[in-house]
């Protein structure tokens, strides 16, 4: 029997996929589990339109990260911080500061998609990558100053 996949079910299939299965696991298990629809043809344009409709909003997910990386790239973000002598900060410098001073500049972006190799802990210039989505990456300046 031809089912479309509600839900990912292991050892079968993931959500969305229309598979060919035995007779009674399709009626016992995944049918009235909610796991599964028959795969006739309403069932199967339902998928068809569901599937496209992913495609345009992961697209536009793309679109919309690659503008923002457009906007941080290059930028410099400048921070200051408490320090003593020598230039050593009083704590050190997290991926929310720098996310907060983005936004002063009018960039909205979550503090996990920084990635700071080691915590900024001197004044100084430092090269800074933000990972917006899996394949749009932005790289940007943080100068940090002595207050």
């Amino acid at each position: 029997m031809r089912v479309v996949l509600l839900k990912d079910v292991k050892g079968t299939g993931k959500k969305g996929e229309v598979k060919e299965v035995a007779d009674g696991f399709a009626k016992n298990f995944l049918l009235k589990g909610g796991y599964a629809r028959v795969a006739d043809n309403s069932a199967l344009s339902e998928n068809k339109i569901q599937k496209d409709a992913q495609a345009y909003h992961k697209q536009q997910e793309f679109l919309a990260a690659k503008e923002l990386a457009k906007k941080i790239e290059g930028k410099t973000v400048t921070l200051k911080i408490k320090c003593g002598e020598n230039g050593k900060t009083f704590g050190s410098v997290s991926s929310k500061e720098i996310c907060d001073e983005l936004e002063k500049s009018g960039i909205v972006l979550d503090k996990k998609k920084i990635e700071l190799k080691e915590p900024i802990k001197a004044v100084g210039e430092y090269s800074i990558v933000a990972k917006i989505y899996p394949e749009v990456s932005a790289k940007f300046v943080v100068s940090v100053e002595a207050l």
